[in-house]
């Protein structure tokens, strides 16, 4: 009976720790908003990151990216600005980024590619549907700003949007374009060499500010940078392939001088061989 008691306390105890950590971790997410420039702003939640424009007719924002941050930022909005979201931009289909829409559902139009609408779907993702889609580029007009939608084609996911606020000269760009930083682990639902050409399709763009959905915000020639390494280590990889060397052998002969610097370089740099080795497998094999 003692046993079955202490048992019981045990069971109890660790329970209430995971319970109380949860609600203690969700309570403690690190969230803020920063000026990019004029009315445009940044929206940081932990890891990720969107942006939104004021207007004197309502806000103009990107992902959601949960719907704890959502409701946040919609206090802060009107807290801050007097303002309600008019139109909310998915960047593309992925969870991480667009989890949340139905928070500002009740006075936003929800607008993506016409590919995120049909992945929302089929995938069942947790957020709203988009109300309004386009296929190739999109300009919304709000309180005298102009905001245009970019259909970069496939590279992290084959229905990303970059959006371009040309007053601001500013380009927003999630997980397919990062500042000094490899991209994340082994490319999961990526595209090649297409990545590449999405990245070429952002450089033909006016603007000198870049903002990524992780990490820092950089410059034009960030996104260079980062075509630049992508490019590199995709020819290094086929070259590789076409003379039948491993992939073990790849990750080992393979050290992408000159980017050490970049972060998760040591980390990451074996997955990223291994997500494009895989694709020009499966490339190579008709798939």
């Amino acid at each position: 009976m003692k046993s079955q008691w202490s048992r019981s306390i045990v069971g109890f105890l660790v329970f209430a720790f995971i319970f109380i950590g949860n609600h203690i971790w969700a309570e403690a997410a690190t969230r803020n908003i920063t000026v990019i420039r004029g009315d445009l702003y940044r929206f940081q939640n932990n890891f990720h990151t969107s942006v939104f424009l004021v207007t004197p007719q309502g806000v103009i924002a990107t992902d959601p990216i949960n719907a704890a941050a959502a409701r946040w930022l919609k206090k802060e909005l009107k807290v801050r600005f007097n303002q309600t979201v008019k139109y909310l931009i998915y960047s593309h289909d992925h969870g991480d980024h667009i989890s949340g829409g139905e928070v500002f559902a009740d006075t936003a139009v929800i607008v993506a590619h016409q590919y995120t609408k049909k992945a929302i779907i089929q995938e069942k993702r947790s957020t709203a549907i988009p109300q309004v889609t386009y296929s190739e580029q999109m300009t919304i007009e709000l309180g005298g700003e102009q905001v245009h939608l970019i259909y970069v084609g496939k590279s992290h996911s084959n229905n990303m949007t970059a959006v371009y606020f040309p007053g601001q000269g500013t380009m927003f760009t999630v997980d397919f374009i990062s500042v000094n930083r490899l991209p994340y682990k082994n490319l999961g639902d990526s595209y090649f060499p297409d990545w590449i050409d999405a990245i070429k399709k952002v450089e033909g763009f006016d603007f000198d500010i870049l903002v990524p959905g992780h990490g820092a915000i950089g410059r034009k020639v960030d996104v260079t940078r980062h075509r630049q390494y992508i490019e590199t280590l995709y020819r290094e990889v086929l070259r590789q392939v076409r003379e039948g060397k491993s992939l073990s052998q790849i990750q080992r002969d393979t050290k992408m001088k000159g980017y050490e610097k970049w972060g998760q370089y040591k980390e990451w740099l074996p997955l990223n061989i291994e997500g494009i080795y895989q694709r020009i497998v499966l490339q190579r094999r008709g798939n």
